[in-house]
Protein backbone atom coordinates (compact mmCIF):
# COMPACT_ATOMS: atom_id res chain seq x y z
CA UNK A 1 0.00 0.00 0.00
CA UNK A 2 1.09 3.61 -0.29
CA UNK A 3 2.19 5.42 2.73
CA UNK A 4 -0.12 8.17 1.38
CA UNK A 5 -3.07 9.44 2.27
CA UNK A 6 -3.21 7.37 4.83
CA UNK A 7 -6.08 7.17 7.92
CA UNK A 8 -4.10 6.76 10.62
CA UNK A 9 -4.81 5.77 15.01
CA UNK A 10 -3.00 7.42 17.39
CA UNK A 11 -3.76 5.90 20.61
CA UNK A 12 -1.26 7.07 23.92
CA UNK A 13 -2.51 8.98 26.86
CA UNK A 14 0.17 11.87 26.65
CA UNK A 15 -1.74 14.42 24.66
CA UNK A 16 2.10 15.85 24.28
CA UNK A 17 4.10 13.13 23.06
CA UNK A 18 0.75 12.42 20.64
CA UNK A 19 0.21 15.73 19.71
CA UNK A 20 4.29 15.04 18.22
CA UNK A 21 3.65 12.14 17.04
CA UNK A 22 0.64 13.53 14.84
CA UNK A 23 3.16 16.28 13.12
CA UNK A 24 5.68 13.82 12.69
CA UNK A 25 2.79 12.06 10.25
CA UNK A 26 1.45 15.09 8.66
CA UNK A 27 3.51 13.59 5.28
CA UNK A 28 1.46 10.59 4.94
CA UNK A 29 -2.03 11.98 5.47
CA UNK A 30 -2.08 13.60 2.31
CA UNK A 31 -5.05 15.63 1.23
CA UNK A 32 -7.03 12.50 1.09
CA UNK A 33 -5.67 10.87 4.96
CA UNK A 34 -7.03 11.32 8.60
CA UNK A 35 -5.55 11.40 11.92
CA UNK A 36 -7.86 10.11 14.70
CA UNK A 37 -6.47 10.10 18.24
CA UNK A 38 -7.28 7.95 21.41
CA UNK A 39 -5.93 8.29 25.10
CA UNK A 40 -7.18 5.18 26.86
CA UNK A 41 -8.24 1.74 25.82
CA UNK A 42 -11.76 3.07 26.35
CA UNK A 43 -11.33 5.53 23.53
CA UNK A 44 -9.27 3.01 21.45
CA UNK A 45 -11.93 0.78 21.03
CA UNK A 46 -14.76 3.59 20.56
CA UNK A 47 -12.61 4.93 17.55
CA UNK A 48 -11.55 1.81 15.47
CA UNK A 49 -15.59 1.14 15.45
CA UNK A 50 -16.27 4.63 14.55
CA UNK A 51 -13.43 4.58 11.51
CA UNK A 52 -14.06 1.33 9.89
CA UNK A 53 -11.66 2.54 7.18
CA UNK A 54 -8.60 2.94 9.09
CA UNK A 55 -5.02 1.76 7.23
CA UNK A 56 -2.56 2.15 10.44
CA UNK A 57 -2.73 1.94 14.31
CA UNK A 58 0.29 3.65 16.43
CA UNK A 59 -0.10 2.19 19.84
CA UNK A 60 1.19 2.68 23.32
CA UNK A 61 1.30 0.23 25.71
CA UNK A 62 0.67 2.08 28.72
CA UNK A 63 -2.96 3.64 29.00
CA UNK A 64 -5.78 3.95 31.15
CA UNK A 65 -8.21 0.85 30.56
CA UNK A 66 -5.21 -1.36 29.38
CA UNK A 67 -2.98 -4.40 30.64
CA UNK A 68 -0.07 -4.29 29.15
CA UNK A 69 -0.14 -6.06 25.85
CA UNK A 70 -4.25 -6.36 26.05
CA UNK A 71 -4.69 -3.33 24.11
CA UNK A 72 -2.31 -5.08 21.26
CA UNK A 73 -4.29 -8.04 21.75
CA UNK A 74 -7.59 -6.42 21.08
CA UNK A 75 -6.95 -4.74 18.03
CA UNK A 76 -5.46 -7.85 16.64
CA UNK A 77 -8.79 -9.84 17.26
CA UNK A 78 -10.95 -6.90 16.23
CA UNK A 79 -9.15 -6.40 13.31
CA UNK A 80 -6.78 -8.79 12.08
CA UNK A 81 -5.99 -7.27 8.58
CA UNK A 82 -5.38 -3.78 10.71
CA UNK A 83 -1.59 -3.18 11.33
CA UNK A 84 -0.11 -1.95 14.32
CA UNK A 85 3.32 0.15 15.26
CA UNK A 86 3.61 -0.75 18.82
CA UNK A 87 5.34 3.01 20.23
CA UNK A 88 6.68 2.85 23.79
CA UNK A 89 9.23 4.13 25.96
CA UNK A 90 9.70 0.09 27.41
CA UNK A 91 12.07 -0.56 24.87
CA UNK A 92 13.16 -4.28 27.02
CA UNK A 93 14.12 -6.45 24.71
CA UNK A 94 11.69 -8.96 25.76
CA UNK A 95 8.70 -6.10 25.67
CA UNK A 96 9.99 -6.06 21.97
CA UNK A 97 10.21 -9.58 21.32
CA UNK A 98 6.25 -10.02 23.10
CA UNK A 99 4.86 -7.38 21.00
CA UNK A 100 6.21 -9.07 17.65
CA UNK A 101 4.52 -12.45 19.41
CA UNK A 102 1.09 -10.72 20.09
CA UNK A 103 0.89 -9.55 16.47
CA UNK A 104 2.24 -6.17 16.12
CA UNK A 105 3.79 -5.14 12.60
CA UNK A 106 6.41 -2.80 14.31
CA UNK A 107 7.87 -1.78 17.31
CA UNK A 108 9.65 1.88 17.90
CA UNK A 109 10.82 3.02 21.37
CA UNK A 110 9.52 6.80 22.12
CA UNK A 111 13.62 7.73 22.28
CA UNK A 112 13.79 7.33 18.50
CA UNK A 113 13.62 10.52 16.27
CA UNK A 114 10.99 11.27 14.12
CA UNK A 115 12.60 9.37 10.71
CA UNK A 116 12.82 6.44 12.42
CA UNK A 117 9.01 5.99 13.03
CA UNK A 118 8.90 7.67 9.51
CA UNK A 119 10.83 4.52 8.24
CA UNK A 120 9.33 1.95 10.30
CA UNK A 121 5.49 3.23 9.35
CA UNK A 122 6.95 3.06 5.05
CA UNK A 123 8.37 -0.75 5.81
CA UNK A 124 4.62 -1.58 7.38
CA UNK A 125 2.59 0.07 4.64
CA UNK A 126 4.77 -2.09 1.98
CA UNK A 127 3.59 -5.44 4.12
CA UNK A 128 6.74 -5.90 5.90
CA UNK A 129 7.39 -5.70 9.82
CA UNK A 130 10.00 -3.50 11.49
CA UNK A 131 12.03 -4.34 14.96
CA UNK A 132 14.80 -2.93 16.63
CA UNK A 133 17.83 -5.42 15.80
CA UNK A 134 17.86 -6.50 19.92
CA UNK A 135 14.83 -8.46 20.91
CA UNK A 136 14.24 -11.66 23.30
CA UNK A 137 13.45 -15.01 21.69
CA UNK A 138 9.87 -16.17 21.45
CA UNK A 139 8.41 -17.87 24.03
CA UNK A 140 6.02 -20.83 23.97
CA UNK A 141 4.00 -19.79 26.62
CA UNK A 142 3.28 -16.52 24.83
CA UNK A 143 2.49 -18.32 21.58
CA UNK A 144 -0.19 -20.66 23.67
CA UNK A 145 -1.41 -17.15 25.56
CA UNK A 146 -2.29 -15.07 22.17
CA UNK A 147 -3.73 -18.65 20.25
CA UNK A 148 -6.17 -18.72 23.24
CA UNK A 149 -6.90 -14.72 23.22
CA UNK A 150 -7.25 -14.98 19.25
CA UNK A 151 -10.21 -17.33 20.03
CA UNK A 152 -12.07 -14.71 22.00
CA UNK A 153 -14.82 -12.74 19.93
CA UNK A 154 -14.16 -8.30 20.62
CA UNK A 155 -16.74 -8.91 23.12
CA UNK A 156 -15.32 -11.68 25.18
CA UNK A 157 -12.46 -9.72 25.23
CA UNK A 158 -13.80 -7.13 27.08
CA UNK A 159 -15.84 -9.37 29.39
CA UNK A 160 -12.34 -10.59 30.21
CA UNK A 161 -10.69 -7.35 30.41
CA UNK A 162 -14.02 -6.25 32.99
CA UNK A 163 -13.20 -9.41 35.29
CA UNK A 164 -9.82 -8.63 35.48
CA UNK A 165 -10.39 -5.36 36.48
CA UNK A 166 -12.78 -7.19 39.32
CA UNK A 167 -16.16 -6.45 38.43
CA UNK A 168 -19.26 -8.54 39.78
CA UNK A 169 -21.19 -9.62 36.87
CA UNK A 170 -23.83 -6.97 37.46
CA UNK A 171 -21.08 -4.21 37.17
CA UNK A 172 -19.88 -5.38 34.10
CA UNK A 173 -23.10 -6.18 32.75
CA UNK A 174 -23.74 -2.05 33.51
CA UNK A 175 -20.36 -0.98 31.82
CA UNK A 176 -20.97 -3.03 28.43
CA UNK A 177 -24.39 -2.36 28.02
CA UNK A 178 -25.52 -6.46 28.22
CA UNK A 179 -27.78 -8.13 29.94
CA UNK A 180 -26.16 -10.18 33.34
CA UNK A 181 -27.69 -13.39 31.64
CA UNK A 182 -25.76 -12.63 28.49
CA UNK A 183 -22.58 -11.54 30.90
CA UNK A 184 -23.03 -15.04 32.76
CA UNK A 185 -22.99 -16.56 28.82
CA UNK A 186 -20.12 -14.92 27.81
CA UNK A 187 -17.77 -15.25 31.23
CA UNK A 188 -18.29 -19.40 30.34
CA UNK A 189 -17.26 -18.80 26.79
CA UNK A 190 -13.73 -17.40 27.86
CA UNK A 191 -13.20 -19.39 31.14
CA UNK A 192 -13.48 -22.26 28.39
CA UNK A 193 -11.26 -20.87 25.69
CA UNK A 194 -8.15 -19.61 28.23
CA UNK A 195 -8.72 -23.05 29.80
CA UNK A 196 -9.32 -21.83 33.19
CA UNK A 197 -11.27 -22.97 35.80
CA UNK A 198 -12.26 -19.83 37.51
CA UNK A 199 -12.14 -15.99 37.56
CA UNK A 200 -8.62 -16.09 39.41
CA UNK A 201 -7.04 -18.30 36.57
CA UNK A 202 -8.50 -15.90 33.84
CA UNK A 203 -7.50 -12.74 35.54
CA UNK A 204 -3.99 -14.41 36.11
CA UNK A 205 -3.64 -14.93 32.08
CA UNK A 206 -4.66 -10.88 31.92
CA UNK A 207 -1.53 -10.30 34.50
CA UNK A 208 0.69 -12.30 32.55
CA UNK A 209 0.44 -9.64 29.41
CA UNK A 210 2.00 -7.03 31.61
CA UNK A 211 5.74 -6.18 29.80
CA UNK A 212 8.97 -6.46 31.45
CA UNK A 213 9.22 -3.69 33.83
CA UNK A 214 11.58 -0.86 32.37
CA UNK A 215 15.02 0.21 33.85
CA UNK A 216 14.58 1.52 37.30
CA UNK A 217 11.43 0.55 37.71
CA UNK A 218 10.76 -1.78 40.88
CA UNK A 219 7.68 -2.95 39.80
Amino acid sequence: MDAGNLRILVADDHPLFRAAIVHALQPFTGSGGSIAEASSFASLSAAVIENPELDLVLLDLNMPGAQGFSSLVYLRGERPALPVIVISSNDHPRTVGRAQQFGAAAFVPKSAPPAVLQNALRVVMQGDEWFPPQRAARSAEDAKLAEQLAQLTPQQFRVLMAMADGLLNKQIAHELGLAENTVKVHITAVLRKLECYSRTQAAVKVKALQPEPEAGDPG
